[in-house]
């Protein structure tokens, strides 16, 4: 085996991986000739190892190009066909986590998913980014106007009703059939600001401190905050205060995922200090959406290596599941459960597993008695805003198939995931349409509150 030059390589690695810094903001990150050398030089590499073939579908793109080309190499594919590949990868990280063996530190270092960020970024710097998709990933300008009162009933009316499907489909190109959350104009933040006070002296103990800033991300903020308010119940239970920053802002994952670098700059000056400050005042930081936990545990820090602030951001971030097995290490967790859940079939998103963290979520439901929770290691296609676009939607319910088949073919008394728009993602391909039940409902359930 040679590497893309023609020298003598290896295959595989024998140390652990690691990421290089993005680079964003040297002056070649968007250099197009530079680009293009390198997706060559990657695409290469995948070309002769194609073990992601089963993974996302920038992997049967690239192949299926390859293959049909007049040379059945990558030298015979229209350059044209290496922007359908990244537009197909919607950053999940599988392929860097679990399947390519030439990851840095690696000589050949291939980092698929930074490199189809790259091109994102000079595709969104072109002005090739489509003004529907910019829509979509404006969660907080989009979220603010469909939350207005009376306004919410609209949204939410032209979002369940067919005729209003097919508006979507005309004006954004969001597919018919593709599950779209529904808008509160109550919304989480406006609940916790409702609460009473603090409740107590906060217990420290193996790396938390006792108390926690909830950042409530665009979601659960505006579309499902009972995933929030349950989160805080459990802490709550456990003697954990929870509190909410002063101001919040999107995490900048939608934008990442869009090439926009610098909306993601823009965020991280609004989030940052917000979250620095409750910080200082001793508290930890969670988030019940995996993706939203990410951007500030890796995207973040890759992209802003020497900013102290986001390293301090960084270490005080946590996985609200991550955060309570902690707790139960150090025997601050009650176990007194009064409900058995039974059997669990719990899919394991992507940016969860991405974390490094293992499988807390279901290490902590197992601590219930009568329960019994079975992981579902595979992408349920849904990502960010891929499967609700026209064009990438079937694909993306071919990509969840496998989760769904395992979940109805389990017989399980609840299934959940705990990135929820994951959890509708799979609703919306099971025959009989059952909905999930997040992850802390479940243990909100069990606990009896």
């Amino acid at each position: 085996m040679s590497d893309a030059q023609g020298k003598p390589g290896r295959e595989g690695s024998l140390e652990a991986p690691t990421r290089h810094p993005l680079g964003w903001e040297d002056p070649g990150f968007h250099d197009p000739e530079a680009l293009d050398k390198e997706l060559e030089r990657v695409f290469d590499i995948c070309h002769g190892c194609r073990r992601c073939f089963n993974l996302c579908n920038s992997f049967p793109t690239l192949f299926d190009a390859i293959d049909a080309s007049k040379t059945g190499e990558l030298d015979g594919v229209d350059k044209h066909a290496y922007w359908d590949v990244v537009d197909h990868c919607y950053l999940c990280d599988m392929c860097y986590m679990t399947k390519c063996p030439y990851v840095p530190p690696h000589p050949w270092n291939v980092d698929f998913p930074h490199l189809m960020l790259r091109a994102k970024a000079v595709k969104h710097r072109d002005g090739r980014t489509r003004w529907r998709d910019k829509v979509l990933s404006a969660t907080d300008a989009v979220g603010s106007i469909a939350g207005i009162p009376v306004v919410v009933e609209v949204v939410n009316a032209v979002n369940n009703s067919v005729l209003g499907r097919k508006f979507l489909d005309v004006a954004l190109g969001v597919h018919p059939a593709a599950p779209v959350p529904p808008y509160v104009s109550d919304t989480l933040r406006k609940q916790l600001r409702r609460r009473p006070p603090g409740i107590g002296d906060a217990k420290p103990g193996v790396g938390t401190r006792g108390k926690v800033a909830l950042f409530a991300t665009c979601y659960a903020n505006r579309n499902e905050p009972q995933i929030g308010l349950d989160l805080t119940r459990v802490f709550e239970h456990n003697g954990i205060e929870v509190a909410i920053a002063e101001s919040e802002n999107c995490c900048g994952m939608p934008k990442l995922e869009l090439g926009d670098l610098q909306a993601v700059d823009r965020l991280r000056e609004r989030n940052i200090p917000q979250l620095l400050a409750m910080i200082d005042r001793g508290y930890d930081i969670v988030a019940p959406v995996p993706s939203c936990v990410l951007m500030f545990k890796q995207e973040l820090p890759l992209m802003f290596p020497g900013d102290t602030g986001v390293a301090t951001v960084r270490g005080a971030m946590f996985d609200p599941f991550e955060y309570l097995m902690l707790r139960h290490k150090a025997g601050l967790l009650r176990t007194d459960f009064s409900r058995p859940l039974g059997r669990i079939s719990y899919h394991v998103a992507c940016h969860l597993r991405v974390q490094n963290i293992g499988l807390k979520t279901r290490d902590v439901l197992q601590l219930i008695p009568g329960t019994v929770v079975e992981p579902i290691e595979r992408c349920s296609g849904h990502d960010g805003t891929y499967a609700v676009k026209r064009e990438f939607h079937d694909v993306s319910m071919k990509i969840g198939r496998p989760v769904m088949q395992r979940i109805e073919a389990g017989h399980a008394d609840y299934y959940a995931s705990d990135c929820p728009m994951a959890g509708h993602q799979i609703e919306s391909g099971l025959a009989d349409h059952k909905p999930p039940t997040h992850p802390l409902t479940l243990l909100r359930m069990a606990y009896g509150l």
